[in-house]
């Protein structure tokens, strides 16, 4: 059995290792391209992730952890770089998509672990066959991964300082990932321990939230492509303010089913819609902007649900959970710092066109 603080550490050593890479990751992608880090963030994930439970000694599962923190850190931005990629190259906007697979792959792998759990299925076996069968879905989609179009950066520091619209993106990821962690935290504690709903009640509150997370993620490109990034950003952000800080107001159960749903609705396209505005920023290679960005947001991750807790000691898990709205708002306000969906669409295009001059030029070398 641990105590308090050995798990205090162990669940630390995830979160650090995580955070401990993202710098690093940005300057590996400039370095050796998306394709290439993704291959091997990925294949460095699926081998580390039997580590934890094989693990005898609390040092030993700390180190586990964080190394798979840190490969996890890695792939985020790697794979987030070779999304925008992909999205430059067929000339219209993808990238809630790609989140809109991560979080259906969560929810899948949260039902096959309470299957297996169910099953009587021991945590060692279940994880190595998770991990056997990640890494051969991993070996299948690596060819398909997007070559280099151009030239990568050799020079430069690991991770581009956030300054201008950088800086405003990223601490608009922080906010937008500070909810996102608040939520998956704290909203089935509200609507148990706050408003007295069954057990039941909480779990579906919780659902409702990621179910109408992955819809709103399944369904923002097709909002980007016809309204433009800023206009999504501003009308989603404030739909989770508004739906969270009716729910908190009104404080009965069902309302508060609601106010999930639309909190999972409103900030399910922040993330995409800021990340695929960060690797748009002029003169900062992708992988190093999209690092920035990330390692500014996932502080906003690991800080909200904490922060959530000390305000909820001293004012109560509503007043808690107004902070999320509030950082919804802001972002609702903010949200005039993204390019124009003009802007967007004159990008992306120029990427497809130089995608296929670079196409016709390799075709041209090869004969």
């Amino acid at each position: 059995m641990m105590s308090d603080g050995q798990l205090g550490l162990v669940l630390l050593s995830m979160a650090a290792g995580s955070v401990l890479a993202l710098p690093v990751a940005g300057w590996l992608v400039s370095r050796l391209g998306s394709r290439l880090m993704t291959a091997a963030a990925g294949i460095a994930l699926c081998l580390a992730l039997p580590l934890p439970v094989a693990s005898p000694s609390v040092a030993l599962l700390s180190f586990s952890l964080a190394l798979l923190g840190a490969c996890n850190g890695l792939l985020d931005v790697s794979m987030n770089a070779q999304a925008a990629e992909v999205e430059q190259r067929v000339g219209r906007p993808i990238m809630s998509s790609f989140h809109a697979l991560f979080s259906l792959g969560g929810v899948a792998g949260a039902l096959l672990a309470g299957g297996a759990m169910a099953s009587g299925i021991g945590d060692v076996a279940h994880v190595r066959v998770s991990a056997f069968v990640a890494l051969t879905a991993a070996v299948v989609a690596l060819p398909g991964l997007a070559r280099p179009r151009a030239a990568r950066e050799h020079a430069g520091p690991a991770v581009a300082r956030p300054s201008g619209a950088l800086l405003t993106i990223g601490i608009l990821a922080l906010l937008g990932l500070l909810a996102e962690g608040a939520m998956a935290d704290w909203s089935a504690v509200y609507l148990h321990d706050t408003l007295g709903s069954s057990p039941s009640v909480a779990a579906i509150g919780f659902a409702a939230f990621s179910l109408a997370m992955a819809a709103g993620r399944f369904t923002g490109d097709a909002l980007v492509g016809r309204l433009g990034p800023r206009r999504v950003l501003r009308g989603s952000s404030a739909v989770a303010a508004v739906g969270l800080g009716a729910a908190l107001l009104v404080g009965h159960p069902a309302i508060g089913v609601v106010g999930c749903a639309l909190v999972g609705l409103g900030i399910a396209n922040i993330i995409p819609v800021l990340f695929s505005a960060a690797a748009r920023v002029p003169g900062v290679p992708p992988g190093r902007a999209l690092a920035a960005v990330a390692t500014t947001g996932y502080l906003g991750f690991l800080a909200g649900p904490p922060l959530i807790g000390v305000v909820a000691e001293a004012a109560g898990l509503a007043a808690g959970l107004g902070l999320v709205s509030a950082a919804c708002a802001f972002v609702a306000l903010k949200a005039g710092a993204l390019p124009e969906a003009s802007t967007l669409r004159t990008t992306v295009t120029k990427g497809a066109h130089s995608a296929d001059a670079s196409g016709e030029q390799a075709q041209t070398a090869r004969t």
